[in-house]
């Protein structure tokens, strides 16, 4: 499936105007004259269906998945439109629409296998794991492209089928030396260690002037590590500064962007705002929150917690979000979170009611209470107080060196665009650390803090005392996660099948000497980084 649809340019001049625009790098200029058209022929499929793929690129998820669903919905034989909306369905969180969008395409073409890698990608959202890495297999074996078979390496880690995933990238590696991804792909795995022949094989890669950026990327990254494996910090920065820095040519972030959210949060939520709200929302004590930033060790809590009997680890949810979203788009995105001031008693609790409602499809056991491990939910904390007020809340928090310096080491697949630089990282920690200083103050023990590197050094007590929070018994089993074979989907997924281990701890030393831009970034937050 291309981004745009090369025959909708042919058929109209208002629509061949409007894709060269946007080829001309003029997508503001596109976009009015697809509103323009579209207000004569408001249902036209093609002029949807372009608008849509403008909202894509531009990150607008919701708005271009509505636009697909509307093109998809004119002209229901458009696989084009369906296939992006379910792409934007995925994007959104929104599995089980997506799944049934990937079957309504493959009962046309039923061995499709970019369809059917659609369904493999639905499942997995579901926590259909099985099912999913069954669904790759079928299509890697019918010769579809190598990042198909990274994808189910990664299904294969989740599951914890650690030799299965090494052959399978291995078998990318073996038909494109040069694909990026599947050498990072191998990084990624604990313990994995590559070896010299790898190394010099890596190495003559990247020397080529002509590897594209999308293989080049990848690559640096993974010698990053490879260096690092090698005690060579210093080439190993060199080489993650290289590949951040060749990814962040192509990203737009503005870091004062959150700087002003965070303002309006401090200015909207004070303790009368949430005094004079006492008493509403969805009364539920079911959900419970694991939130901060990314590689703080949430994953470790949550595998810990997933460990006790009355407690269901699922994933990283975007049901929160899903809400704040859509109350953002009723006004102006910047009118967030005041809106929130004009929400009643009774609609908070019918959004209360929805968050469950949603997170139900990830609930398999059936246990009183379950996780939703979405860090950036820190960032909906007011509403989430709002709406789900017995609701358990719990910060995972990092040494800001050891958290900011993990995500620069890490390649996401999509989204993070903040990680890719150590002075945006400083400023988004900075952040979120302003931000629960602030509901630390107003809503004083609503959140519990756990701090990874006292957990590390002291499971028991931290364990039983997050466990007092939660009002739950202590159970041994929580001290033994490393046997619990549920499935883990991030990039954690193996590290929480081993015992604790303190070597993470303070492996941002090895670096400091390059970590001048991230320490003036964090400014007085990194010596009061704990929050207590």
């Amino acid at each position: 499936m291309t981004a745009l649809n090369p025959d909708v340019s042919s058929k109209r001049p208002e629509l061949r105007n409007a894709v060269l625009l946007t080829r001309q790098g003029q997508p503001q200029q596109a976009a009015i004259a697809l509103q323009q058209f579209l207000k004569d022929h408001p249902q036209d499929a093609d002029a949807l269906f372009l608008l849509g793929d403008m909202a894509r690129q531009q990150g607008r998820f919701v708005e271009a998945e509505q636009l697909f669903a509307r093109s998809a919905e004119t002209a229901p034989s458009f696989d084009a439109a369906r296939f992006h909306q379910a792409n934007m369905l995925l994007e959104t969180g929104q599995a089980p629409k997506a799944l049934a969008q990937a079957e309504a395409l493959l009962a046309r073409e039923p061995a499709n296998p970019v369809f059917r890698a659609l369904k493999a990608m639905a499942l997995e959202l579901l926590d259909e794991h099985q099912a999913a890495a069954s669904l790759w297999q079928q299509v890697v074996e019918e010769g579809a492209p190598e990042e198909y078979r990274i994808r189910q390496a990664h299904v294969l880690r989740v599951l914890g089928r650690r030799e299965d995933s090494i052959a399978a990238c291995r078998k990318a590696i073996g038909r494109d030396p040069s694909f990026g991804r599947a050498w990072w792909a191998l990084a990624t795995l604990s313990g994995f260690h590559f070896s010299d022949e790898d190394f010099a094989q890596m190495q003559a890669l990247a020397a080529q002037p002509e590897l594209p950026a999308e293989r080049r990327i990848p690559l640096l990254f993974a010698l990053g590590k490879a260096c690092a494996q090698r005690k060579q910090y210093a080439k190993s920065f060199g080489y993650y500064a290289r590949g951040n820095g060749l990814k962040r040519l192509n990203i737009r972030h503005e870091p004062g962007v959150l700087s002003a959210y965070v303002a309006r949060n401090k200015a909207v939520f004070t303790p009368e705002f949430f005094r004079a709200r006492e008493g509403h929302g969805c009364e539920s004590r079911e959900p419970i929150f694991l939130i901060g930033m990314l590689r703080a060790g949430s994953t470790l809590v949550e595998q810990i917690l997933a460990s006790h009997s009355q407690i269901e680890g699922t994933r990283e949810m975007y049901n929160l979000g899903a809400i704040g979203a859509q109350l953002q788009r009723a006004q102006d995105a910047g009118a967030y979170p005041g809106i929130l001031e004009s929400l009643d008693g009774s609609t908070r609790g019918q959004l209360g009611q929805e968050y469950l409602e949603t997170a139900r499809v990830h609930r398999k056991l059936g246990r009183p209470q379950f996780i939703d491990k979405m860090g950036n939910n820190f960032l909906h904390l007011g509403l989430l107080h709002l709406i789900l007020p017995n609701a358990k809340i719990v910060d995972v928090r990092r040494h800001p060196f050891g958290c900011c310096l993990s995500n620069f080491t890490q390649l996401y697949a999509n989204g993070q665009d903040e990680t890719y630089r150590l002075s945006d990282l400083g400023q988004l920690y900075r952040d979120y650390a302003d931000l629960m200083a602030h509901f630390d103050s107003v809503l004083p023990g609503r959140v519990h803090r756990i701090i990874y590197e006292q957990l590390v050094a002291d499971p028991d007590g931290e364990i039983r005392r997050l466990l007092g929070y939660l009002e739950l018994p202590f159970e041994e089993s929580c001290l033994d996660f490393h046997g619990n074979a549920r499935a883990v989907s991030t990039v954690s997924s193996e590290q929480v099948r081993s015992p604790m281990y303190t070597e993470a701890i303070d492996h941002w030393r090895h670096y400091e000497p390059w970590l001048g831009p991230l320490k003036s970034a964090l400014g007085p937050v990194l010596s009061a980084w704990e929050g207590r």
